[in-house]
């Protein structure tokens, strides 16, 4: 691995090259700041970079050819097109998925476009991840100063703690527009094309983009990606006026802080903001369609979340009902949630409260694409790609040189998994077959504490168990026996790993507890490299550290069988 030095050379002959500077046999670059929020860090971490964010770097010119291509493509965009295309690649939506895939498609040497028609970032950057994150960061800080017992614990005295409301909301506005900027200079940086308006296939390897009518401009492309996102799904029956009745969209601005809020869903979206909501003084009344809060996570983490997030806060719930009709606040009257039940459509009564949020999921964002024009048949809004994120047409046949990637083909709508399909699209029109393994793909809830998890759920790997003909155990530790979670005192936490005793394979690992979402990712790595079980109980862990709790957690599972792989010999240093 090369390392970060610093290096003086007297009377160096140099040639600029954009941010690269030729001296004598080797290489100097200078890192620019190309940060963003996705599963991709930098164009640059090939094997001729470690990171931009360090200093100068020493690059051997004889060890790295893919050096000159990726310092060709800061200031040509990839090599001309061939077949006389416009371009090799243009990406529809510059969300965190588009943005992922156009900065690999550079790093390939491909010309590469992309098309906005809002602006750069997406949902995750601008109206998603990103700014839920940094009232996230508001709330965890006033639930720990809140809370005297564990102030005191520490040994601290903390007078009423308080925020100003103004100064939060621009704490999260400040904070998308900060990354935004990073990820539209980053494209720029490496000369991708960003191109304004919306774009629309016209046909096979054709489209156009622009405001609408006859100002558009026509290009052509050997590949397309569609990246277009989502947007907030709102049930019928549900008035939303953005002010007492609202989505993630209008919460994430925080315009105000009722006393009482309804949010409709226990999901992830609707977990985080109760979070924010009550750390800030509201309460909170869930409705949720399934018998259960939190239907879409391991059933023991959620029950365990359940206990600490939810029963001991400001918060009650109405479970197995659904939220048929919401009248928004007018005239001095209250927000009115009309509630029926969610298997015999009775009426079950109405709530009122000051504000209701909707958080029953997303909808695809795939209106005006001219799907039509190239035979493809959206289905739910999402449209139809295999496991190669190829486009399927309404025959079954493929869709030539057509791909779609993130929420708007609905496989995993998460961000991270979006810019992942969009890499590994990539690596397909470069040449290189390449499919995505989701199972490997982590999620994360952003509460205090925190919830995450990959690969599948206790039912769902008894199921694939019993089809398969398998055996199937679970294994778990506590943040309990953790020193670093004590030192914090942070010892509510699991952490469940479920897995084949007769070859290690991981089926899901699943985590409740501070900084779960950190955590998960050596799991989610094991999956998606084939690591066994029986290799992970070798890996050193520093002392003491969160990431201890895997370490015991790998270590107490019961394999039947050695190591998969001969461990390395010792060196000697």
């Amino acid at each position: 691995m090369q390392s970060a030095i610093s290096l003086s050379l007297s009377s160096p002959s140099t040639i600029t090259r954009s941010d690269c500077t030729v001296a004598a046999n080797v290489y100097l670059c200078t890192p620019r700041s190309l940060r963003f929020c996705g599963l991709r860090r930098e164009v640059f971490e090939s094997k001729s970079f470690n990171s931009l964010s360090v200093s100068t770097r020493l690059v051997p010119r004889s060890r790295d050819s893919s050096f000159n291509k990726v310092c060709a493509a800061l200031q040509s965009n990839g090599t001309p097109s061939k077949g006389g295309f416009d371009y090799d690649l243009v990406i529809i939506g510059a969300g965190v998925g588009g943005h992922g895939a156009a900065l690999h498609a550079v790093e390939k040497g491909l010309k590469t476009a992309i098309i906005e028609g809002d602006v750069v970032g997406g949902t995750c950057v601008n109206r998603g991840c990103v700014p839920s994150k940094a009232l996230l960061a508001v709330s965890g800080r006033m639930r720990e100063l809140q809370n005297e017992h564990h102030m005191k614990s520490f040994g601290l005295q903390v007078a009423a703690a308080g925020y100003d409301r103004q100064g939060v909301a621009d704490h999260a506005n400040n904070l998308a527009s900060k990354i935004r900027s990073n990820l539209t200079n980053s494209m720029k940086a490496l000369g991708v094309d960003i191109l304004t308006g919306t774009g629309t296939i016209l046909g096979p390897q054709k489209l156009k983009f622009g405001k609408g009518g006859s100002g558009d401009t026509i290009i052509t492309a050997k590949d397309i990606i569609i990246a277009t996102g989502s947007v907030p799904l709102v049930p019928k029956g549900i008035e939303v006026d953005g002010k007492s009745v609202i989505t993630s969209d209008h919460a994430l601005k925080l315009e105000f802080v009722p006393e009482w809020i309804a949010i409709v869903g226990s999901g992830y979206i609707g977990l985080e903001f109760s979070d924010v909501y009550t750390a800030l003084g509201s309460e909170v009344t869930f409705i949720e369609a399934l018998d259960q809060l939190m239907p879409g996570f391991d059933p023991e983490i959620g029950k365990l979340a359940q206990r600490v997030l939810i029963n001991p806060r400001k918060i009650d719930y109405h479970t197995g009902v659904f939220a048929s009709k919401i009248t928004p606040a007018k005239d001095g009257k209250p927000v009115i949630v009309e509630l029926i039940d969610a298997k015999t459509k009775e009426p079950k009564g109405t709530v009122e409260v000051d504000a209701a949020l909707i958080a029953t999921g997303r909808a695809p964002f795939t209106q005006g694409l001219g799907l039509e024009n190239i035979n493809v048949q959206t289905q739910r809004g999402f449209v139809p790609v295999d496991e190669r994120m190829r486009v399927i047409d309404a025959n079954g046949k493929l869709a030539p040189h057509l791909y779609c990637i993130g929420d708007a083909n609905g496989k995993m709508m998460l961000a991270h998994a979006a810019s992942a399909q969009g890499i590994s699209v990539v690596e397909q029109v470069s040449g290189k077959d390449h499919v995505l393994n989701h199972l490997s793909i982590p999620a994360a809830c952003f509460t205090h504490p925190e919830i995450s998890m990959v690969g599948l759920t206790e039912p769902q790997a008894r199921e694939k168990a019993e089809k398969e003909g398998f055996e199937m155990s679970i294994t778990k530790t506590s943040f309990k026996a953790n020193t670093k979670a004590l030192a914090e005192n942070e010892g509510e936490g699991l952490a469940k790993l479920i897995y084949r005793p007769d070859t290690g394979e991981i089926l899901g690992v699943h985590i409740f507890g501070m900084h779960a979402a950190d955590l998960i990712h050596e799991a989610s790595n094991a999956i998606a490299m084939g690591t066994r079980i029986q290799d992970l109980k070798f890996a050193v862990h520093a002392h003491p550290t969160l990431s201890e709790v895997l370490d015991e957690l790998f270590k107490s599972a019961k394999v039947k069988v050695n190591s998969s792989s001969p461990i390395a010999q010792p060196v000697a240093v």
